[in-house]
């Protein structure tokens, strides 16, 4: 395969067919036309006030930008009651960043017998908000770059992937072009031509390439965060065998219920391919939930969701030298942790935005998992914990209180009324180790990651002592948690262990 060759030749294609617009009429492209909305009033808010509103409301939720400026996203494209804050988690770590063009990747969904790439030529996609402007001359660039895509209108008409993406392309970046294409062949060699010839032709123009897909139809909730945060590692790894590989594993184990771990598997691996050519050498799993952690979900039957940044550079900016060691936090910045978590609880019950941290210093700074503990009146009311170190912790508490208030899907969202009777519990997490056995395992000061047959649970090291558990008795119980038989860490089973910083408000009185 004589990529390189290929890929230049069509690159100065596309620039010939960006310089003589005329040049685009031999692909016979229709002229240009306006698409309306096809699924406004249904996935996303119809009104546009109350649009614009949603989407500004997501962002402010979302996490600040972190690391190099990204020159890809997986975003989910599901209703926005579902995926709305995963989705604006993609777009934000576009926020102030310099484009010249979105490439909006979907997939299909309604065209039967369609194969290979459908652009949307010329004119504009409509949504509540106005006329987003299609750029013909990119159109022109990747009809003529790549002869597996067609200018095919009809496949986009009742396609909702690309047009829940473009409300937050209007209001992060209003009058930039988009370029939206459908991509309806999976085959691996299509997949890396075209997103290696997309990168040829609009390299130029500063792209950021956006692939449009949810993740795993439709286990239950348990069995979807294995399966999806198992995808989502692949696709951040850039590797397309490795994402191939990981999904035909997974469907390979039978999880009752799993249909697909990716609806949009194609786009997925077009903006990988095109991430690479563009210089991106990893991705950053951004954020997960699933349509089970929504009130209006049913946790027996899911549909995840994913947000992915493909960058260039160092992995993450390195943390300052003066930074403590975890384990080492001071009494203010416990104190400063409690208070942003209770303080983002009441802003979410109050309608408002929660405030995000900013330069956080010290033991703040450090990326380190955590847990964020409610209890009401003495009884537990909410757990919800990040274990990954790729986050800031002032970052993480934040994310983890708002999460244990209104996600832990075991509680209803947490009521005006009862913030005054509940405290806040925080423990911070030092990074995961392996055990080689049971035997190595501490009660009382080891927590816990089972994992064994593509599922796991974890424990937090005061659990078992809480509950006056033996090493025995917490590991049945893990196994219990993670949907296994209670005596299924006797064999076949990993462990991991870390310990906890674990600090708290007084009780409420």
């Amino acid at each position: 395969m004589k990529i390189a060759g290929r890929s230049a030749r069509r690159g100065a294609v596309a620039l010939v067919v960006l310089a003589t617009a005329a040049a685009a009429a031999c692909r016979a492209a229709p002229a240009a036309q306006e698409r309306p909305p096809a699924v406004a009033g249904r996935f996303y808010p119809g009104d546009a006030q109350q649009l614009g509103a949603t989407v500004r409301e997501c962002l402010a939720r979302a996490k600040a930008p972190r690391g190099a400026r990204p020159v890809g996203l997986v975003a989910p494209h599901a209703g926005y009651v579902f995926c709305g804050d995963v989705l604006a988690e993609a777009w934000a770590q576009a926020r102030d960043r310099d484009y010249g063009l979105i490439v909006l990747l979907g997939t299909n969904h309604t065209t039967a017998g369609f194969d290979g790439a459908a652009v949307w030529p010329a004119g504009a996609f409509r949504t509540p908000l106005g006329a987003a402007a299609v750029d013909a001359a990119a159109a022109a660039a990747l009809l003529a770059a790549d002869a597996g895509c067609t200018a095919e209108p009809r496949v986009h008409a009742g396609e909702h992937s690309i047009e829940v993406q473009v409300p937050f392309a209007q209001t992060l970046y209003p009058g930039v072009p988009i370029l939206p294409v459908i991509v309806a062949s999976g085959q691996p060699a299509f997949c890396e031509r075209l997103g290696r010839a997309l990168a040829a032709a609009l390299g130029e123009r500063r792209p950021l390439i956006v692939a449009s897909s949810d993740l795993s139809h439709y286990p239950r909730r348990d069995d979807a965060n294995a399966v999806d945060r198992a995808t989502l590692a692949a696709i951040a790894s850039l590797d397309a065998r490795a994402v191939r590989r990981e999904i035909a594993q997974q469907m390979r184990r039978g999880v009752p219920g799993l249909g697909t771990c990716a609806c949009g598997e194609a786009p997925i691996l077009v903006a990988m391919a095109a991430a690479r050519a563009l210089g991106a050498t990893r991705g950053d799993v951004i954020a997960y939930a699933n349509s089970g952690d929504v009130p209006a979900g049913d946790a027996a039957r899911v549909v995840g969701y994913g947000a992915v940044a493909f960058r260039a550079g160092p992995d993450r900016a390195p943390p300052p030298a003066s930074a403590a060691a975890p384990g080492t936090l001071t009494e203010s910045e416990r104190r400063g942790l409690l208070a942003s978590a209770r303080a983002a609880i009441a802003a979410r019950l109050a309608g408002r935005a929660p405030a995000r941290p900013a330069g956080c210093a010290g033991g703040l700074g450090q990326r380190r998992g955590a847990f964020v503990t409610l209890h009401r009146d003495g009884e537990l009311r909410g757990c919800i914990g990040h274990m990954a170190e790729d986050t800031p912790l002032c970052e993480v508490v934040v994310d983890m209180a708002l999460a244990a208030a209104f996600q832990d899907h075991r509680f209803p969202p947490l009521a005006a009324a009862e913030l005054p009777r509940c405290t806040v519990e925080i423990s911070a997490l030092t990074p995961l180790r392996p055990v080689r056995a049971p035997d190595d395992i501490v009660v009382g000061r080891d927590g816990v990651v089972l994992r064994k047959a593509g599922r796991s649970a974890v424990f937090l090291p005061q659990v078992a002592t809480e509950q006056g558990w033996d090493r025995d008795t917490l590991l049945a119980q893990l196994a219990r948690k993670a949907g296994l038989p209670p005596d299924a860490w006797r064999a076949g089973a990993e462990f991991l262990t870390f310990q906890a910083e674990v600090f708290g408000e007084a009780p409420a009185r």
